[in-house]
């Protein structure tokens, strides 16, 4: 089944465009200890999504990646979707699947989560991974979406 949504993607993102390949970033396993997201190439295909859509691309936020981040090391061990915290505009939590290319797919396949990731009101991301070896799930991701240059960020 993983095989089938990693094939899906690629064809999908073939159909979009030929300029931008597909990055070992996305398909890089998170289900290993020590694994390292790579956060710009999440990033990047986040904004290739919204680009089709007309809408301008995100920036990639410290702030929100540590705080997406702490939330993902939550959610991971207590397997409890977080909520989202005070200053963030949305949050997008997913859970079980091994890669970026997957997580995308899923939130790119769900309307709701779809039409956030498109908003043009937010204009900063940041992003998240943890993997819990003896969880149910695996893998934990959370991506944060603001709008302005900063955001309070309260604990």
């Amino acid at each position: 089944m993983r095989l089938i949504i990693v094939t899906v993607f690629l064809a999908f993102l073939g159909a979009c465009t030929p300029t931008i390949p597909l990055s070992p970033g996305l398909s890089d396993r998170m289900d290993v200890a020590g694994a390292q997201l790579n956060r710009s190439d999440s990033i990047a295909i986040i904004n290739h999504l919204r680009i089709t859509k007309g809408v301008a691309r995100l920036s990639l936020d410290t702030d929100l990646n540590e705080k997406a981040q702490k939330l993902a090391n939550q959610y991971g061990a207590t397997g409890v979707s977080p909520k989202k915290p005070k200053g963030v505009a949305q949050i997008r939590t997913s859970a079980g699947y091994v890669n970026f290319a997957q997580t995308f797919s899923g939130w790119r396949n769900e309307k709701v989560s779809e039409e956030v990731l498109i908003d043009a009101n937010y204009s900063r991301a940041g992003i998240g991974v943890a993997y819990a070896a003896n969880s149910k799930s695996g893998t934990y991701w959370v991506l944060l979406l603001a709008s302005g240059s900063t955001i309070a960020v309260a604990q």
